[in-house]
């Protein structure tokens, strides 16, 4: 009985360092990172307002991107290397912008940044629309712990969070909004983050 409660005990211990880590990498990863970070934001919003489009890679070296286009009847998806000659073509036969789009790829490559999309949302039945980021840092890795993404997530104006920095749906109201199911906590008035075990 015993040694299963040292077990238990133990279990709980390093479930708690894990979860302290992270938060912390996660912190750090974005003092470290905000400035390309923000480019990355910034670029991504300009292209999708031309064109609308995500990317996303699919390999853990981050050397293969999947790019998502979408045209006015049907989204295509295609996967490649990231410097193979038909990325650039690709986008280019659909009418994007190929090196911006590109640059844009390898500054998320740079960074560990693994996903990159646009999220609609409404408040007051009006629609809005923020940019998500997600990166998989290099964290220390406890036992049972899965792999964690840090998902960070880019609002046009101030949000409302709650005494603990959790979103919320307005100022007026105390509902938490959650993104994809997920639970965001503030970085700054208009950005904030979680951690998940998928990437999007």
């Amino acid at each position: 009985m015993k040694k299963r409660l040292s077990h238990i005990v133990l279990l709980g211990i390093l479930y708690s360092l894990s979860s302290c880590s992270t938060k912390i990498v996660s912190t750090n990863y974005y003092n470290i990172n905000k400035n390309k970070l923000l480019v990355i934001e910034q670029s991504y919003k300009a292209l999708y307002k031309t064109k609308p489009f995500s990317a996303a890679f699919t390999d853990r070296l981050l050397q293969t991107v999947s790019v998502e286009l979408i045209t006015d009847s049907l989204t295509y998806i295609y996967e490649m290397g990231v410097d193979e000659p038909r990325l650039l073509d690709t986008l280019s036969q659909y009418g994007y912008q190929a090196k911006p789009i590109y640059y844009l790829i390898k500054n998320m490559q740079s960074i560990s940044c693994a996903w990159i999309n646009n999220f609609d949302y409404y408040v007051n039945d009006h629609q809005h629309r923020l940019v998500l980021i997600s990166i998989k840092p290099k964290l220390i890795r406890y036992l049972l712990s899965p792999p964690k993404y840090y998902i960070l997530a880019y609002f046009d104006r101030a949000q409302s969070f709650d005494e603990k920095g959790r979103l919320l749906d307005g100022k007026r109201v105390k509902r938490l909004r959650q993104l994809n199911g997920q639970t965001y906590r503030k970085i700054t008035d208009r950005i904030c983050f979680t951690i998940a075990e998928k990437y999007r």
